[in-house]
């Protein structure tokens, strides 16, 4: 007579571990090469915010901000988003009456 067994063997079960775990050494560098790529993004993100702040500072004020530390002083951004988290620096150039958000590099 048959058994009827539930469960998985012993075989199966190394054989699904060993998939898991090829895959897992297949797509980690991936993600970890793709690190510098999204930091890159989001300071693109970060530069337009402050720009968009920037200009509300000068709407608000009548004029453009001096530095970075203006904004942060009035509120209108954060201490952290002074720098990016690549640690770029963020710095305001005035150019013909108007602030523009640049990375200092």
């Amino acid at each position: 007579m048959l058994k009827e067994e539930n469960g998985f063997t012993l075989i199966e079960m190394l054989i699904v571990l060993s998939i898991i775990t090829v895959l897992i050494i297949l797509i980690v560098p991936t993600l970890a090469s793709k690190s510098g790529e999204v930091q890159d993004t989001g300071c693109e993100a970060l530069v337009q915010t402050v720009q968009s702040q920037a200009s509300a500072y000068h709407l608000e004020k009548a004029k453009p901000p001096e530095s970075i530390d203006a904004l942060v002083s009035e509120n209108f951004i954060t201490e952290d988003q002074k720098s990016c988290r690549n640690n770029d620096i963020l710095e305001i150039v005035n150019k013909d009456g108007n602030a523009v958000v640049q990375i200092k590099r």
